[in-house]
């Protein structure tokens, strides 16, 4: 069966959920064509695959006409719903932030789970053989840190210290910006550095994984008895659907019915929607992005201060 069939079948069991509102519903005239927007994949350009799959999917949600805006950058997509020229934008957690801070307008909606329950990351520090024993003892170690574009080994930390009252400059003297996160890994691995900052995936319930920059150092060679873990950041949650605010209630719930049954109903379509995190949608509130509101200040430079 095609995926189009598939969806058409799948959808039409969803109905009774869908269609319990009034007959004539006023915001689909309103609205005129519910447009979405999304930016392409690095070197894409306006290619999307599977649109016109996802179109006729939204469509039958939304019992209206849908349209997908493609946008060059998460910048041009963030202006475009704060001037309501789209009513739904799919961003990064730091893209929603940043939109959040642009138009209180926008709100999430859902946002990805990964297929063993993470809902996102936190930074960690590291150390081995106890080298670094706390946090407050950083100023006089050496410590290893990703690129400083890296959301998990360099943002993420620096924001999360930020916002709990400890800030450093990202060229203080003990931080060592390696050239990438697995050459940072390596000096802590090699003895060139007394700590280090990577990130792991975090589950619903708070509990760290033993995933990212951990699992690799452990698979370097490291022991998992030679690695502590001094500080954990707040929880970077993956990065939303959201709408905006003064979007009818009745259309948010559709979308919010649609989107967190499309995994295990129509896999096939959540798989176009969604290719990086594969344990389908939950639900989302503006609360679970402050950490990713915390980065945008920190690289605005207005973190608030204590």
């Amino acid at each position: 069966m095609s995926v189009a069939l598939k969806a058409s079948a799948a959808l039409m069991l969803m109905q009774g959920a869908l269609w319990s509102g009034p007959a004539h519903a006023d915001w689909r005239d309103d609205i005129g064509t519910f447009r979405i927007g999304i930016v392409a994949g690095p070197g894409a350009g306006n290619t999307v695959p599977g649109l016109a799959v996802l179109t006729d999917a939204y469509t039958k949600a939304l019992g209206m006409k849908v349209e997908f805006v493609v946008a060059r950058d998460y910048a041009a997509l963030i202006e475009a719903q704060a001037n309501a020229r789209i009513q739904y934008a799919i961003y990064s957690a730091t893209a929603y932030a940043t939109a959040s801070q642009r138009c209180l307008c926008i709100e999430p909606l859902v946002a990805p789970v990964d297929s063993d329950g993470a809902i996102g990351i936190r930074s960690i520090l590291l150390t081995r053989d106890g080298k670094l024993p706390d946090l407050a003892a950083m100023e006089s170690h050496r410590i290893a840190m990703a690129p400083s574009d890296s959301v998990g080994g360099s943002l993420l930390p620096l924001a999360a210290l930020a916002a709990e009252g400890r800030e450093f400059a990202e060229d203080a003297p003990f931080l060592v910006h390696a050239d990438s996160a697995a050459a940072a890994e390596t000096m802590l691995v090699d003895g060139k550095a007394d700590g280090l900052f990577g990130w792991v995936t975090a589950a619903a319930d708070g509990q760290r994984e033993t995933s990212g920059t951990q699992a690799r150092l452990e698979a370097a060679g490291l022991s998992v008895t030679a690695l502590r873990v001094v500080w954990t950041s707040g929880l970077l949650r993956y990065g939303p659907h959201a709408v905006r605010s003064d979007l009818d209630p009745e259309a948010k719930r559709r979308l919010t019915v649609f989107l967190t049954n499309l995994k295990s109903m129509t896999p096939d379509i959540y798989d176009l929607l969604e290719s990086k995190h594969s344990g389908g949608f939950a639900t989302v509130a503006s609360k679970d992005y402050e950490m990713a509101v915390a980065i945008v200040r920190f690289v605005s430079g207005s973190a608030p201060r204590q």
